[in-house]
């Protein structure tokens, strides 16, 4: 991968859209950001602030989308990992 800062797709799930991109530094992902979540309903809300602190941790862990789906977070989680397998994707494209 090449080092840099690398936007996935914005992916719409059931709640709204998830989006995110990483930080490259030294071929490792170094840091995910969430730019977009689904956040039109107070639960949605309470769900990310747990599931998205989870897949962060595991996709800095994997340095990969390969990572395990949140429970009780399905839709915001396969969202993520596809913007994320997004982002690495343009990461390897330089």
């Amino acid at each position: 991968m090449k080092d840099g800062t690398f936007g996935g797709s914005s992916v719409y799930v059931e709640y709204g859209n998830v989006e995110v991109s990483i930080v490259v530094s030294g071929g490792k992902i170094t840091d995910v950001k969430v730019l977009d979540s689904p956040s039109d309903h107070s639960r949605s809300v309470s769900i990310n602030k747990t599931a998205l602190p989870k897949l962060r941790s595991e996709a800095l862990s994997a340095q990969s989308a390969n990572i395990d789906t949140v429970s009780g977070a399905t839709y915001t989680s396969s969202g993520y990992k596809l913007s994320l397998q997004a982002a690495i994707d343009r990461a390897f494209q330089g």
